[in-house]
């Protein structure tokens, strides 16, 4: 889009004057337009200044217009790539769009056709811009690419999230500390049709029973010493969104007694109040206990359990998918990277086989935050294995732990380096849906944004 005219920039390129012309005149009222009479020229145009829509020709003396529209691409690929011909037939056509042609026209063009064609296509690019640009602005936040992995424990977790999350049932996340718990909770909200509202998190661990219930459903002005004015709890502030409480096995069974309530009847009042306040509220919890064991020793309500327990996610620890640590590391190294401003290239196979051979007692926030400091005391354009901290290496050393190291490994047939492993991982899920990118990127836990700029990582390798 042009910044002086506001009109989007099409670039006509072909070898005849009067097609040239009479197609410019054709499209100056609604586009700022420029021409070219031989392909390099059209290039040197593009680089020059920004261009929404190349219109080319296919024969040309020279360059044609493949080849053309092939380098255009490369180096501008938001560009719009129509092709003309008057030669066409389906070979060229279907050559075209694999290059990466928006659309192929035979000519003599109609020119109210082609209007409506360039006007489709750039309303189409919009979009998708948007759709990207929501999608990297979600994904950064707390989408499922902040969910990693790709064994079989967690690929069964994805799918439940997504099955649940665009119901209205009530979800019970369980694992052990450091398993992604908040990660989860998070992602559901998102996916569901709450996701404009807000997102409310409580640490119940973190508060007496006095304060978790003054927390969740507010208190009166003097209903006890301190309480100097009216406050909300978190039940009205998560109206119309997710409420999320963390470590509920740890509610005293006297708050236990009026969540259920709530649960039940969608009403509360304030403590020290009496005015019955109606929520409209998702609730998702989470526990790093066995809640039914907690059940079964008389320290948390039976019936409140059934309410919580419609929809179960059990986290699988670190221990039991080591599989996944390469990834892992590879989205922690890239993500600490950045953050820090050191660029770093990789991480050395050896790195990788100590790495996975840990038993990470406290799982993927342990190996996370295990990379940043790496990352942070790197001394090398790589991380190897003298960047692990000494205390891990120290427990493996002393046979502490649980998982294989690099002869292990190769037993299983396991790739020994990082982007080995990435590389194995990423094509088998490539293989299994039939090369699409977007079913793949959702098998791995990855957004179709890294797995697109990991293949091109590939290809620039290979």
């Amino acid at each position: 889009m042009s910044a002086e005219t506001g009109k989007p920039s099409v670039l006509i390129v072909d070898d005849d004057k009067n097609t040239r012309d009479g197609l410019a005149r054709a499209l100056r009222g609604r586009y700022e337009v420029f021409t070219a009479e031989r392909a390099q020229q059209a290039l040197d145009a593009l680089n020059e200044r920004t261009v929404d829509i190349l219109l080319s020709d296919v024969r040309m003396p020279g360059m044609d217009g493949l080849t053309l529209l092939q380098r255009a691409l490369a180096r501008h690929p938001g560009l719009i790539c129509v092709l003309l011909t008057a030669y066409g037939n389906v070979e060229t056509a279907v050559e075209a769009m694999k290059r990466g042609a928006y659309d192929f026209l035979m000519k003599p063009v109609n020119l109210d056709h082609l209007d409506l064609r360039l006007q489709r296509a750039l309303r189409s690019r919009e979009v998708e811009s948007e759709n990207v640009s929501l999608r990297e602005e979600l994904d950064d936040k707390y989408g499922l690419e902040n969910l990693v992995g790709s064994s079989v424990a967690m690929r069964q977790v994805y799918e439940t999230v997504r099955q649940a999350a665009p119901t209205q049932a009530t979800i019970l996340i369980q694992g052990e500390s450091g398993t992604g718990k908040e990660l989860v909770a998070h992602a559901i909200h998102r996916l569901s049709p709450r996701a404009a509202g807000p997102f409310v998190a409580v640490h119940c661990a973190a508060l007496s029973a006095n304060l978790l219930e003054s927390e969740l459903f507010g208190h009166e002005k003097g209903a006890f010493t301190g309480a100097v004015a009216r406050r909300r709890g978190r039940f009205e502030s998560a109206d119309g969104g997710t409420l999320f409480l963390d470590e509920i096995s740890e509610i005293p069974l006297g708050v236990q007694v009026k969540l259920l309530r709530v649960l039940e009847e969608r009403t509360f009042e304030r403590v020290g109040g009496d005015a019955t306040i109606e929520t409209d509220i998702r609730l998702v919890a989470a526990t790093n206990q066995d809640l039914k064991a907690v059940v079964e020793s008389g320290g948390f309500r039976e019936d409140l359990f059934f309410r919580l327990d419609v929809v179960n996610i059990t986290l699988p620890p670190l221990r039991e998918r080591l599989e996944d640590v390469p990834l892992l590391c590879g989205h922690f190294l890239e993500l600490f990277s950045r953050e820090n401003g050191k660029p770093i290239e990789g991480i050395t196979p050896d790195a990788v086989n100590l790495l996975s051979a840990h038993s990470w007692p406290g799982n993927v926030r342990e190996l996370r935050n295990t990379i940043e400091k790496m990352v942070v005391l790197a001394r090398g354009p790589k991380l190897t294995a003298r960047d692990i901290p000494a205390s891990i290496r120290s427990a493996l050393s002393a046979g502490a732990p649980v998982g294989r190291g690099e002869a292990g490994a190769a037993a299983a047939g396991r790739p020994s380096s990082l982007a080995d492993a990435e590389r194995e991982m990423i094509f088998a899920a490539l293989r299994k849906h039939g090369e699409n990118r977007t079913k793949a990127a959702e098998e791995l836990g990855i957004s179709r944004r890294t797995l697109h700029r990991k293949l091109k990582q590939y290809d620039a390798s290979s």
